[in-house]
């Protein structure tokens, strides 16, 4: 029972994750202003927060799941796909630092908007890390059948 919860936890988790993504992409626009880009800041919270308790309850699969550790630790198509999620977590800093600098500058500014410059450098990297992001599912499905081993 415990397998098919941390498995049901984790796929929610996941698909919530790239619901986030996709929701950042949308948000981020020239214009950005005022309650958007409070939002767009509560949403790149809540990214953080889903991305570690995605971390935590995969590896809780490995550890606690019915497979074991040995089914996952010595799997390349296991580390690609902790690889890729990492990649999307570095790809992230970067819109991370910006959507707070961009709040500040809203505190101090109550004009500010995002210029078109501003909104397509970040969009550049959710696009990134969406790109990324496609990739983990289609290693996750290659190891549901056998490959890496």
């Amino acid at each position: 029972m415990t397998d098919l919860v941390l498995a049901i936890a984790h796929h929610l988790l996941v698909f919530a994750l790239a619901a986030i993504l996709a929701f950042e992409l949308a948000l981020v626009r020239p214009g950005l202003a005022g309650a958007d880009l409070k939002r767009l800041g509560m949403i790149d919270l809540h990214y953080g927060l889903v991305a570690g308790l995605i971390l935590a309850v995969g590896f809780a699969r490995v550890f606690l799941g019915v497979k074991g550790p040995d089914a996952y630790l010595g799997n390349w198509v296991f580390w690609a796909k902790i690889a890729a999620f990492l990649v999307v977590g570095v790809l992230s800093v970067q819109p991370t630092i910006r959507i707070a600098g961009w709040r500040r500058a809203a505190k101090a500014e109550p004009g500010f908007a995002l210029s078109t410059e501003q909104a397509a450098s970040v969009r550049g990297f959710i696009v990134a890390e969406l790109a990324i992001f496609a990739l983990i599912p289609a290693l996750a499905a290659a190891m549901a059948r056998g490959y890496g081993l």
